[in-house]
């Protein structure tokens, strides 16, 4: 897609659309006078009849008759700008490029400008529009058989603005940026199992270590083996496809100091093993890969926007199956860390994977943690499907993670990490850990029990079981997969500062 900044007045846009912000009482100065006076005033008598209605997130469209040089003008609205936010700004645009999607246009103008406020300036409208914009009109292809009839794609974008081109343009690529990432995200956790393996994933990741130059090492079930990663293994036993331990490493400091770990859960089916699920619960579970899908966005938007941190993103990823080899009940098993494991629950296993997936961040240097994951039906039951639980050992490290959330709009609730739930995780009797301690605080105890691998390092766990998905379409996209934390993670790692020592 092409975009293009223009300074000249938007009645000479040519779009197909024109798309205005319109605030609550709009007095029509400057380009809007313009734009009214091009309609002899007849915008402002709209505008008094209810025609353009300036209320948040309603949209008008009116026919310019030739009167200027778009055919349409989609007026969007923005309520006060006193009440207007970056987020319901994004929520707004998105319900507009959602619009424009179904009027299937192939271009149109932006007047960038009436998206601005005292608080919001047009740059901040620039990143808005492009990340609502590619999120919003995402669509996860499918298999179905295709159509004849030609799919319409919007390949430009004019937006006027009296702002700096650079500043603008440099923050509608941000904004796409962004916007893309999450898609990449929401593909791999829509994309089957049976498509999704570990071994496509990692070569996924190295497809993305081409594109932006990172670092990249898988190792494989033999790898593995030699380093002790007993966990991981554990999970992988009753599956026929091998295991993958990915790392991703972005460099952005002269020195490999500072590093901030992101690790994913990468199970890209889980059965629940000889736990096995019931046949309602079973379904879906291509998603439970939701954690490592927003390390891999994240890493996108890293390599697109090329922040001065250090990342290492580490994704252990198997399928979880049911076999004659599979690991059971009752078994003891033991992590790279060295720690014994008692596995009371087969379907507990995205901790397992995790747990060498933590250790073997540390091994390539992290110093900050940050854990994702579809890990437990228990957050759901606690938060809802629209709040990611999260854990922490570090508050101020936690305060950064949730600073960053609060930008990206991915809503991230704490909950309570005691040495109560640490004793827990610790109460088995012939093992140094039990991996599922009872139904009890079970978004907590999934959390503790990844904690227990964090080894002092400053950490935050984020179980986004309830966000992954979600069963309606929503302002910035469709059913399905969301994409969640993948903006929030890049958001932590562009504003990152190191904690005092």
């Amino acid at each position: 897609m092409n975009f293009t900044i223009n300074h000249k007045d938007i009645t000479e846009a040519a779009g197909e659309c024109l798309v205005v912000g319109v605030y609550h009482q709009p007095s029509f100065q400057g380009e809007l006078k313009a734009l009214d006076h091009a309609f002899e005033g007849y915008l402002t008598s709209l505008v008094k009849d209810g025609d353009i209605s300036s209320k948040p997130k309603k949209r008008s469209k009116i026919h310019t008759f030739g009167k200027i040089g778009s055919k349409r003008i989609l007026f969007v609205g923005l309520g006060k700008q006193t009440n207007l936010t970056f987020d319901l700004l994004k929520e707004t645009l998105g319900l507009a490029s959602k619009e424009l999607k179904e009027m299937k246009v192939s271009s149109f103008s932006v007047a960038l400008d009436t998206f601005s406020s005292e608080e919001l300036p047009s740059v901040d409208a620039a990143h808005a529009f492009m990340e609502a914009f590619t999120m919003a009109t995402y669509q996860f292809e499918g298999y179905k058989q295709k159509s004849n009839e030609p799919e319409v794609y919007v390949d430009s974008i004019e937006f006027f603005t009296s702002e700096e081109e650079k500043e603008v343009k440099t923050a509608l690529e941000v904004g796409a940026a962004f916007g893309r990432g999450v898609n990449s995200a929401r593909t791999l956790v829509n994309t089957p199992g049976n498509l999704l393996t570990s071994t496509r994933m990692a070569e996924y990741a190295l497809e993305l270590a081409e594109r932006y130059d990172f670092e990249a090492e898988i190792l494989d079930k033999e790898e593995m083996e030699s380093l002790g990663m007993g966990a991981l293994l554990a999970v992988n036993q009753g599956s026929v496809e091998p295991p993958k331990m990915i790392v991703l490493k972005y460099n952005g400091k002269d020195e490999w100091k500072d590093v901030i770990g992101l690790v994913g859960k990468g199970i890209t089916f889980d059965t629940g093993g000889y736990s096995i699920k019931p046949k309602d619960g079973i379904v879906g579970m291509k998603t439970d890969m939701g954690g490592a899908a927003a390390v891999l966005g994240a890493m996108e938007i890293i390599g697109e926007t090329k922040p001065e941190q250090n990342v290492v993103a580490v994704i252990p990823s198997t399928d979880n199956m049911v076999s004659g080899s599979a690991f059971k009940p009752d078994d003891v098993i033991t992590a790279m860390s060295g720690k014994t494991i008692e596995v009371l629950n087969t379907d507990a296993e995205g901790r397992l994977a995790l747990a060498d997936g933590m250790t073997y961040a540390k091994h390539h240097g992290a110093n900050y943690l940050v854990d994702v994951a579809t890990l437990t039906g228990g957050v759901i039951v606690a938060l809802g499907e629209d709040k990611t639980g999260a854990l922490t050992n570090n508050e101020a490290f936690f305060e950064q993670v949730l600073e960053a959330s609060s930008e990206s709009g991915e809503f991230i609730w704490q909950l309570p990490y005691t040495e109560h739930d640490k004793k827990r995780v610790r109460s088995s009797k012939i093992a140094d850990l039990n991996n599922s301690p009872g139904r009890a605080g079970h978004a907590i105890m999934g959390g503790a029990f990844v904690g227990e691998f964090a080894d002092g390092l400053p950490w935050v766990h984020l179980d986004i079981a309830g966000t992954a998905t979600t069963k309606s379409h929503y302002e910035l996209g469709p059913s399905g997969a969301t994409g969640v934390m993948a903006r929030t993670l890049a958001l932590l790692v562009e504003r990152f500062q190191p904690l005092e020592k």
